[in-house]
């Protein structure tokens, strides 16, 4: 009995790290494979291996290889990391600083209301 509630525990810990509670729309599975497939050729032309690529993140090298497999239950911090750490280009070209997005960004936000409700007639569609 205990092997069987260990089994249950253990089966509700990897589902709930390695397999997302929604599903993704295509756009956003685009965005993981092509962010995913950039860090990886960046890392190889660096002549980096996935280990010293996880060494440098401070994770194994299993997450290493869902990061470039595209997975999307890997934490977006760790994601962008990795395309920092092997050169990938994020949001603008060469970019060394994203000062000037964020503050756009920061100013379209304060243009808008700090809280939203949805109501009646407001159901939202994103693509599934």
């Amino acid at each position: 009995m205990k092997t069987i509630v260990r089994l249950k525990r253990l089966q509700a810990h990897y589902n709930s790290h390695f397999m997302p509670d929604k599903p993704i729309t295509r756009l956003a599975e685009e965005a993981l494979e092509l962010l995913a497939m950039r860090i990886r050729l960046h890392r190889r032309r660096l002549c980096m291996t996935q280990q010293e690529l996880a060494d440098r993140l401070g994770v194994t090298r299993r997450t290493v290889r869902q990061i470039e497999k595209g997975a999307p239950s890997v934490a977006i911090g760790r994601v962008l990391e990795a395309a920092a750490l092997t050169g990938v280009d994020l949001f603008v070209p060469e970019a060394t600083t994203l000062a000037p997005q964020i503050d756009h960004a920061r100013n379209q936000l304060a243009l808008l209301p700090t809280s939203v409700r949805g109501g009646p007639g407001t159901d939202f569609d994103p693509g599934f």
